[in-house]
């Protein structure tokens, strides 16, 4: 047998890999159904999956009508279901199939659900459809209200009953619960209770039939009924080789997680299809637990999880290595979807703007006044105030643009601040800084003002303060209010001057927003035509400056100072602070997501406009090194910088940094745990 590092072990950073199972249907042939099973289980189990769902009915056919109430029928289908069971002890996952199981002289409609050789337990579906093309009463009982049952089906003795959730012994945050098709059409929907009372995948055998628009329909119910119960939800529907007597079927199949579509079967295809997903059950875990009104709701409507009974199976961890199978953004502050990513752009902004106009109009200010770099934070941010400013009807030339060049300033940077402010309307003026620093340096005893070519963190402090403070002067010279640009991703690091400094404005309109996004949004700006040509060009430009403070001096090579070499890839930060402030995860989990996000350059999608030569991948040891960055920083480091910061507008729902929103912390706590959580769990080498 083979070995794999935990690290490496999706059990052990919390993941299922679920399948939908959509078999080629037939007219009522048990035989040629209980082998479709049979086949689709064992190319589940060949996939590493450890729950497989089946459509509704699937061992003895849906559309079969009157034929479920034949006897002969109905004991093809136990005998089916025996075979299957004494099958399972061979087989990885546990199976949820559909049959009708006779109880008490009365026919359910039911799940039945199967693992390593036992017949696990038998849900009824709840509300029988009895409209339009439906007749369901005509042959089944309904199981609502059914609870704390047994039957004995199959040879065998099982609970029975719409009360059952299912887990794994060796893998607590591994459970689900079933219901059936029509159950989650119901105004209230038996899977709800389920989800309060523990089961963390919600699995729907369908037998539902195609009409033009149904497909959306079930998506948007699973979507809503996923983040709604804060679970994921796993969907399976009868496929074509159904009767077609009167209706047609379109063997869909998905998976979603906390309304997120993950993965999408296809539709309409006389093929047999397994969709195979990873959904994360330990982040469904910890959502819950950070979300009081999860817990409230089941206090509230009675349901507690000793009402529910609790049936255990035991699945050993797989032995092989299993890569991670679920979609993964890169840029989780950023959709792939362009249609989804203008629509969160065009947010965005408007966030930024009702906050700058409000902040504006409450505090009397004739002015805006900003220092605009020629680098992304300042250029965004002074994006905002136009908008800003057009929306309240005054003109641009109240904002008062101030660019103002140190040591380390380069003549892209300059040119573009100027360009950036003529394109946007304001009034723009240059103050050089250079000497009331070269002052203060000497005043200091600093051995630069001897000539030393010493650059450390005061030489930098120096100027970073001089610039806000020179704001802030000329905001009350002029009747000002100052505008911040620093962003989301530099607060998480600590990533600016406390105090007199980059941190500190009137208001911060890009404290919410992370670098990756930024960019983005500067890009979409050029990309909608928001902008003309010439003022398209200079934020293209800009896009394609290196990220830096500019208060060093360029080298003899020409190389300016770069933030990413010091500190790392905000690419990668904004990764690890999407899952460390929206999810809470461990930062091995993280390492483990952003690896799989990075490590292949070429595998998976990217956000349009980012050129293939600008696409970076990174390996397990480059992720972990500036993850360790990361949690010194965040954890370690940065916190008193952020109980300080001025107001600014929440803009992601992956979070913000204010201690009066998103984010309370101790200013004087420690790293050492995280990081050593994360070289703890990492493999050598």
């Amino acid at each position: 047998m083979t070995t794999i590092h935990p690290f490496h072990s999706l059990r052990r950073q919390g993941f299922v890999r679920v399948a939908a199972a959509t078999p080629l249907g037939t007219v009522g042939d048990v035989e040629a159904n209980l082998a479709a099973a049979k086949a689709l289980a064992k190319d589940a189990g060949a996939k590493g999956a450890d729950l497989v769902l089946f459509p509704e009915l699937n061992i003895s056919s849906y559309a079969v009508d009157d034929l479920h109430l034949q006897d002969a029928m109905q004991a093809r289908v136990e005998a089916a279901i025996a075979e299957l069971v004494a099958a399972s002890a061979k087989l990885r996952p546990v199976m949820i199939v559909g049959a009708p199981v006779r109880r008490l002289d009365r026919l359910y409609n039911c799940a039945v659900v199967i693992g390593g050789g036992r017949l696990l337990g038998v849900v009824p579906k709840s509300f029988l459809p009895n409209y339009r093309e439906y007749y369901e009463k005509r042959w089944f009982a309904p199981g609502a209200g059914l609870t704390g049952l047994e039957v004995e089906y199959a040879g065998r003795s099982a609970p029975f009953g719409t009360d059952l959730i299912f887990r794994c012994a060796d893998h607590d945050d591994f459970s689900f619960a079933a219901e059936i098709c029509e159950d989650f059409w119901a105004p209230v929907v038996p899977s709800t209770a389920s989800a309060l009372a523990g089961a963390h995948i919600l699995c729907n055998l369908s037998g539902s039939n195609v009409i033009i628009g149904k497909s959306r329909d079930r998506k948007a119910l699973a979507a809503a009924q996923s983040a709604r119960t804060m679970s994921a939800y796993l969907f399976s529907a009868c496929g074509p080789g159904e009767s077609t007597t009167d209706m047609a079927w379109d063997g869909q199949g998905f998976v979603y997680e906390l309304g997120d579509l993950l993965a999408e079967s296809t539709r309409f295809e006389w093929a047999p299809e397994t969709l195979i997903c990873d959904v994360d059950v330990a982040r469904i875990r910890q959502e819950r637990m950070r979300t009081p009104t999860f817990n409230d709701a089941g206090r509230a409507t009675g349901i507690e999880a000793q009402a529910f009974r609790t049936v255990m199976f035991e699945q050993a961890d797989a032995a092989e290595l299993r890569d991670l199978d679920r979609p993964l953004r890169r840029f989780p502050f950023v959709p792939n979807d362009a249609a989804r990513r203008d629509e969160d752009c065009f947010e965005a902004f408007n966030i930024q703007v009702e906050g700058l106009a409000k902040r504006f109009q409450a505090s009397g200010a004739k002015t805006m006044v900003i220092g605009v770099s020629g680098g992304l934070d300042s250029t965004h941010a002074l994006i905002v105030a136009a908008k800003a400013v057009d929306r309240l009807g005054v003109g641009r030339d109240k904002i008062l643009g101030f660019t103002m060049p140190g040591f380390g300033t380069s003549d892209r940077t300059l040119k573009n601040a100027h360009k950036l402010m003529d394109a946007f309307g304001a009034t723009a003026e240059e103050l050089d800084i250079r000497p009331a620093a070269e002052l203060m340096l000497k005043d200091m005893d600093h051995p630069f003002a001897g000539g030393e070519p010493v650059y450390d963190v005061t030489f930098e402090n120096v100027q970073a303060g001089l610039r806000t403070d020179y704001l802030f002067r000329l905001a009350g010279q002029r009747g000002g209010f100052v505008i911040g640009t620093g962003d989301l991703s530099e607060l998480a690091l600590g990533w600016c001057t406390y105090g007199v400094g980059d941190q500190m404005a009137h208001y911060n309109v890009n404290s919410g927003v992370p670098k990756t996004l930024i960019q983005h949004l500067i890009r979409w700006t050029v990309s909608s035509g928001q902008v003309d040509e010439a003022a398209g060009a200079v934020l293209t430009d800009v896009l394609g400056t290196e990220i830096s403070p500019e208060l060093v001096p360029a080298g003899e090579d020409g190389a300016v100072q770069s933030t990413e070499d010091k500190i790392g890839p905000y690419a990668l930060h904004d990764f690890f602070l999407f899952y460390t402030l929206r999810y809470g995860l461990a930062p091995s989990k993280v390492a483990y997501l952003a690896w799989h996000a990075w490590r292949d350059r070429t595998a998976g999608d990217w956000p349009d406009g980012i050129a293939a030569a600008d696409r970076p991948e990174y390996d397990l040891e480059a992720v972990a090194k500036w993850l360790d960055v990361f949690l010194a920083r965040f954890f370690g480091f940065a916190q008193f910088k952020r109980s300080a910061m001025p107001n600014g507008p929440k803009v992601s729902w992956g979070g913000s940094l204010s201690p009066r929103a998103d984010w309370r912390a101790p200013s004087d706590g420690t790293a050492d745990l995280w990081r050593d959580e994360l070289k703890a769990a990492l493999p050598e080498g």
